[in-house]
């Protein structure tokens, strides 16, 4: 049964088509039947005629619908000027009400509530009922015209249903077009914080591996130990870098998610230490100190706090000269974290540290600006007078809205 549902489903015309049939044959023995009093039919060819037409108007109603509304009060008119009284084929004129006001267009339907309004009571004045008064003849009519009424009503209804569904099912692929753009937009955004999450790790343990790689040529032949101590941190940089890349550029992996346990932790607050004790190592004194009470802050303050500690010491130990020294300042407060990051090397121009470097090719205070506004933080950078860089950052502890 389901598999003749569906059938029946994707061929209406079949549907319509099998009724049109009955209809005839139904309308065909009706009239048949009174062949002996043909002054209640008009003539039998013409009541033929007239169930024949009908009939073809239900089996075309859904391709046609407005030609077959036509045709349809076209004949109704002809059953008047002949005389043939209404058969049961006249049920034809109901379906096309009902089938126009549904699916044709809007002139068709308002014609077709008009015209199935007004067959009744052309019907009646036409044939009106023996032995019945005018009060009776209008009662009648009254009562015929509700079966086209309640069509067309159907129809409309059916009409705004659809059309009700197709709003729905509109609204849903726009809705479905505006997720796959936003999740494009995110896509892009997180590409862009891979890219500057890189080149923070990249730059940072790159120079010091550069650094560190140069002391021990230096120092090779004069002291051994101290070349050796810094191939070994050339070794843990490197190291270091090539976990928190794996960690990065997992994310873009299929299946990558999987092997999370690989990967380092995000970096924080905490590590801030841990990276100064670093740079102290690869030859750049760093002072670093922490003010106020530590407390657990959200985890996008603490990444964005490392990370501009990190992209600072790095533009330090690139443009502040041989002799450059930093100073690290990390202060809690009660509604936001501050950061005071200094040196007093001999500097560079502005606009390298805004490039990220003399290549022009790093983010520089561009991605700490970007890191900080997402956040909703302030950034403060420039020279200090009588040399040397500052940047101070204030970084609330809940977002603005």
């Amino acid at each position: 049964m389901q598999r003749l549902y569906d059938f029946l489903r994707r061929h209406p015309m079949w549907v319509d088509g099998f009724w049109a049939l009955a209809l005839l044959g139904i309308s065909g023995v009706s009239v048949s039947s009174v062949n002996g009093a043909p002054d209640h039919h008009g003539s039998l060819g013409a009541a033929l005629g007239v169930s024949a037409v009908l009939s073809a108007v239900v089996a075309l109603r859904r391709r046609m619908p407005e030609r077959m509304l036509v045709l349809a009060a076209a004949t109704g008119v002809a059953q008047l000027v002949l005389g043939v009284q209404t058969t049961v084929a006249d049920f034809a004129l109901l379906v096309i009400v009902y089938t126009v006001a549904a699916i044709g267009a809007r002139w068709a339907s308002r014609f077709a509530l008009v015209g199935g309004l007004s067959a009744a009571t052309l019907a009646q004045m036409r044939w009106p009922a023996q032995h019945t008064s005018v009060l009776g003849d209008v009662a009648i009519a009254v009562f015929q015209t509700v079966p086209f009424a309640l069509a067309w009503v159907l129809g409309d209804s059916m009409r705004t249903r659809r059309a009700y569904f197709a709003q729905l099912e509109e609204r849903a692929a726009r809705l479905e077009k505006e997720r796959e753009a936003q999740s494009k937009v995110a896509v892009a955004a997180e590409r862009a914080r891979i890219a500057r999450e890189l080149h923070d790790v990249v730059a940072h343990n790159v120079s010091v591996m550069v650094v560190q790689a140069d002391g021990a040529a230096y120092v090779l032949d004069a002291a051994p130990d101290q070349a050796k101590k810094a191939l070994e941190t050339i070794s843990s940089t490197g190291r270091q870098a090539l976990a928190e890349m794996r960690r990065l550029l997992g994310v873009l992996r299929t299946g990558e998610h999987q092997e999370v346990g690989e990967y380092v932790p995000q970096p924080d607050v905490g590590q801030i230490e841990d990276l100064v004790q670093q740079c102290r190592g690869s030859g750049l004194p760093v002072d670093f100190r922490v003010e106020g009470t530590p407390r657990p802050l959200p985890s996008g303050v603490e990444l964005t706090a490392y990370r501009i500690v990190q992209e600072a010491l790095t533009n330090t130990r690139k443009h502040g000269g041989p002799d450059a020294g930093a100073s690290v300042r990390l202060v809690y407060f009660d509604d936001g974290l501050g950061l005071l990051v200094e040196d007093d090397g001999k500097g560079a121009p502005h606009e390298l540290y805004e490039e990220g470097g003399a290549d022009g090719q790093g983010h520089g205070l561009i991605g700490m600006r970007e890191r900080v506004g997402m956040v909703g933080g302030t950034l403060d950078a420039g020279p200090r007078p009588g040399g040397g860089f500052r940047i101070s950052v204030l970084l609330p502890l809940k977002p603005a809205h």
